[in-house]
């Protein structure tokens, strides 16, 4: 058995892009690096899990599979079918995804969830996401970035889940940060298809700019760097339990 650190690989962009193509080429000079990944694209995807039909899957080559699913049924499948692993990841690690996800991005993003996947099962795990095309520069960051967390120490009980973003220029550094907050030109357009039936179309016209938050992952690219914010997955939130109370019944009105 090889004891060089064994890395779980998945995206949500697809087994052929780019970026996981260098992801897994970098990180394959310092560990086995073993790749299931969605077999097309799965943007926006977020957490989702199938449950009500069947998923194939089939080896693209040695090491690497598609599977026809989402992001998080793809970590799901690798941790739980019987010999696709040879022993249980080291670290969980995904992306590169080509597009950034920052700030409330995480909650829709199928790049983190695959990562969050990776961490709920209590591996440490690393999402990637670039604004920049150079993806084999932005390898060369994640390679340094999962050797380092190889070498940290979790608290007890609780898994690491980092959330790394490269911004369009050449960085300038990397900052530890939080989560910002993007805002959308969202919208929801009504269209006639060719025989007159109607059909909608989500998502306003695309791009988002930020609101400004001190030492935000946004602000961070907005200003040249790499941001590598810490997410949690704990959902409980404790500020609130006076409210949750209250509305149970077991607590006087504030």
């Amino acid at each position: 058995m090889s004891d060089r650190p064994l890395l779980l690989v998945s995206n949500d962009d697809g087994v052929d892009a780019p970026g996981v193509i260098a992801l897994r080429k970098a990180l394959a000079t310092f560990a086995d690096v073993y790749t299931v990944a969605p077999q097309t694209e799965q943007s926006a995807k977020s957490h989702s899990i199938t449950l009500h039909h069947p998923l194939r899957f089939h080896e693209v080559e040695e090491h690497v599979w598609a599977v026809d699913g989402t992001p998080a049924d793809c970590v799901y499948v690798a941790f739980f079918l019987k010999d696709l692993l040879p022993r249980r990841p080291d670290m969980v690690v995904s992306g590169i995804n080509h597009g950034p996800n920052l700030g409330n991005d995480v909650h829709y993003s199928g790049t983190v969830a695959a990562a969050r996947e990776g961490a709920l099962r209590g591996v440490r795990s690393i999402a990637l996401s670039s604004s920049s095309s150079d993806m084999e520069g932005a390898a060369q960051y994640a390679k340094r970035f999962c050797k380092q967390l190889l070498q940290t120490t979790a608290p007890a009980g609780q898994a690491i889940l980092l959330n790394v973003n490269f911004p369009s220029v050449p960085p300038k550094g990397v900052r530890a940060t939080r989560l910002g907050f993007r805002l959308y030109s969202d919208d929801v357009e009504v269209r006639d298809d060719p025989r007159g039936r109607h059909y909608l179309w989500i998502g306003g016209p695309g791009g988002a700019t930020s609101e400004p938050v001190e030492g935000a992952d946004t602000e961070a690219l907005d200003e040249g760097f790499i941001s590598v914010t810490p997410l949690s997955i704990e959902a409980t939130q404790p500020d609130h339990l006076g409210v949750a109370a209250y509305v149970a019944g077991t607590k006087g009105a504030p």
